[in-house]
């Protein structure tokens, strides 16, 4: 599956407009890198992907199994170290309005690690980039 999103940043410092098919998010660095703190910044994106992921397909089987939950958080952390090339990502999830059992959170971790976005933090990563 393949996904095109285009990022947009005019004169107004730090300020992007990024669009993916009809749906359209703003990005920003905080105010003490310049910008103006008008949407998450891409860190938080990134690590937003891994959270909203996480969520999705924990409902997703949730649902499918037909497990009574009411609602499902999921936080992660992400903090980088550059000059090691390291980044950890702290995935912490939680479950409201239910009573899961062992077997059952064991096998929603197992979940957890299999959604697509942790998938390819996980595996090789390549970009290509060309200039056009």
């Amino acid at each position: 599956m393949a996904v095109t999103v285009k990022a947009s940043l005019g004169k107004e410092k730090y300020y992007t407009e990024v669009v993916a098919g009809e749906n359209i998010l703003i990005t920003d660095e905080p105010v003490d890198k310049g910008g103006q703190n008008k949407g998450f910044n891409p860190f938080e994106i990134l690590a937003t992907s891994l959270a909203s992921c996480t969520a999705a397909t924990l409902r997703m089987y949730i649902d499918r199994k037909e497990w009574d939950v009411e609602k499902i958080n999921v936080e992660v952390e992400l903090e980088n170290f550059p000059l090691t090339k390291r980044a950890i990502f702290k995935r912490d999830i939680s479950f409201e309005g239910t009573n899961l059992d062992d077997e059952q959170m064991r096998r929603l971790h197992t979940i957890a690690d299999a959604c697509p976005i942790h998938k390819i933090l996980t595996n090789d990563i390549e970009i290509l980039t060309k200039f056009s």
